[in-house]
Parts: structure tokens; C-alpha cells; sequence
């Protein structure tokens, strides 16, 4: 009988959160799957149509094929690697120094991820202004490489190139501190074991040890990785003060969907969006898991 009311006191501090989540994300999916397959503009009443708007996505949408998927596809196949890999090295980096450096450093590696829309909004578009005043347009015509000033953020050209670098400087959020915590978390005596059985430096130390003793963290970074990249839309917006993004070169499947959603006020086919996004999210986190996974 104890053990059956402690059980049930689980659930009544389970309860908050698992109101939360149905709330917010369980019923907003139902309501996404529902709206995707009608036309609705939010206003009037919505008109059942089917699988319209994913015939038309796959077939009409010509911005989303040829502009809006090439774009996040190599966004995130960028960022998201390149983000995960250096969360992973600066922290095993970070781990083998004292604490004291090593909180001042893991506080300025990540504080780039809580301050990435002031970031851009001051320090970003003033480096790569389109006039003298830009940092890289003044260096660039100092050394004579050209003659006038680069229109960074609104020439399709460097966009994106300009996304994803802004992307991977504010990629170390919580995946980071993640991995350093389940890489602090190893016990030291582990390392001294496989020292004492042929190991011979800190990189065998990393691929035999850390990375297999913190699967779990590997893993929540991953996974975080994947939703983050596939998730910002915000970045190219804000650099190029437009949406759509110019030529749509900085346009990413959030963006598409914003469009049609609060711009255009077409829920159905923004909602149809949001569930190829939300399907693609969740195989490749089903695949970052499968790798991660104990056997």
C-alpha cells in the first residue's frame, strides 16, 4: 500500500508538466494535422480540402522546391554537424583546464547563444553593413580587394554564407553545457585504468572513453542540434530586415511558413508546412538516436 501511494504521488507532481505538455504541444499538433488538410485563412470558416495543399507543395510551390528546402538543407547539414562537433571539442577542450578558467570560458562560449538576436540586430548587421562603415567593406577596400562596398545582407550571393556563420558563432547553447557536464561527470579513475592498460594519449582517451561513457549527453546534443538548425528562421530575417528574405536566398522552411501563415494568413497551407517540418525534425532525431543508443 505504500509503495502504491507513492506511485500515486508521482503523478500529482507529474500533473503540472503533463498539463503543459498537452497544452501546448500535443493540441497544437492535433490542431496543425487538422488545419493542414483544409483552406483557412483564419478568419472565416475552414473549408475541408484534402491533401491539396501537399499536392500543391510538392508540385506548385516552385519558392519552397527550388529555394525554401535547398536552403535548409544546407543550412542545416552545416550548422548542425559543424555546431554539434565544435560543442563537442570546446568542451573536452574546456574539461582539461582548472575550474576557474573553465567557468569564465564555458560563460563567454555560450552567452553568445541567450544574446544571438540583440547580436544581430548590433554587432552582425554593423560588420557586414553594405557601405564604408561595415567592418569587412572597410578592410576589404583598405587592402585594395575592392573598389566599393559588398551589400552583404542584401544581395543573394552571400546570404546564406553570411547565416551560417552567424549561426555556428551562437550554436553553443545547451547542448554545450551538456556535453561538458557528462564529460566532468567521467571519473577520473576510468582514464587512469586505460592508461594503466596501453592507452597513450588524450585522444584514444576521447574516442575509447569519453565519447561512449556520455552517450546520453551526446545524444541530448544531438538531438537539440537537430531542432535548433531546422527550428531559426529569425537569422535571415533580421540580417536582411525583410521576409521574404531577398531573391530568397536566406529563406528557410520557418520563414515559409511565417509567410503564408501571418503574412499571407493561409493557416491551412502554413500548417501543412509546419508537419513536413515537424516529420523531418523527428527522423532525423529517430536517427541521431539510433546512433547514440546503448546496444
Amino acid at each position: 500500500m505504500k509503495k502504491k501511494s507513492r506511485i500515486n504521488i508521482a503523478y500529482y507532481f507529474l500533473l503540472p508538466y503533463l498539463l503543459l505538455f498537452v497544452i501546448f504541444i500535443i493540441v497544437p499538433i492535433i490542431a496543425a494535422i487538422v488545419l493542414s488538410f483544409t483552406n483557412y485563412n483564419a478568419v472565416e470558416r475552414p473549408n475541408f480540402v484534402g491533401l491539396l495543399n501537399y499536392i500543391n507543395l510538392l508540385t506548385q510551390d516552385d519558392i519552397f522546391m527550388q529555394k525554401v528546402l535547398p536552403n535548409t538543407c544546407i543550412f542545416a547539414f552545416i550548422v548542425g554537424p559543424v555546431g554539434y562537433a565544435l560543442s563537442f571539442l570546446l568542451a573536452w577542450m574546456l574539461a582539461q583546464v582548472s575550474k576557474v578558467p573553465r567557468t569564465i570560458l564555458a560563460l563567454l562560449i555560450y552567452s553568445p547563444s541567450m544574446t544571438s538576436g540583440i547580436a544581430m540586430a548590433v554587432v552582425w548587421k554593423i560588420i557586414f553593413a553594405g557601405d564604408q562603415m561595415g567592418y569587412i567593406n572597410y578592410l576589404l577596400m583598405d587592402w585594395g580587394i575592392t573598389n566599393e562596398p559588398i551589400l552583404f545582407l542584401t544581395d543573394a550571393k552571400y546570404l546564406l554564407t553570411i547565416m551560417i556563420i552567424v549561426s555556428l558563432w551562437s550554436s553553443m547553447g545547451v547542448g554545450f553545457l551538456a556535453i561538458l557536464a557528462g564529460i566532468l561527470n567521467i571519473d577520473t579513475q576510468v582514464y587512469e585504468a586505460a592508461s594503466i592498460d596501453g592507452l597513450r594519449n588524450r585522444f584514444q582517451e576521447m574516442f575509447y572513453i569519453t565519447i561512449p561513457m556520455m552517450k546520453p549527453q551526446m545524444l541530448f546534443a544531438a538531438v537539440m542540434a537537430v531542432v535548433n538548425t531546422f527550428s531559426v528562421g529569425a537569422i535571415g530575417v533580421q540580417l536582411s530586415g525583410a521576409n521574404p528574405t531577398p531573391l530568397y536566398s536566406g529563406q528557410l522552411i520557418v520563414n515559409h511558413i511565417e509567410d503564408y501563415g501571418f503574412i499571407r494568413y493561409e493557416m491551412g497551407y502554413a500548417s501543412c508546412v509546419s508537419l513536413v517540418l515537424l516529420l523531418v525534425i523527428y527522423s532525423i532525431s529517430r536517427f541521431a538516436r539510433r546512433i547514440f543508443q546503448d546496444d
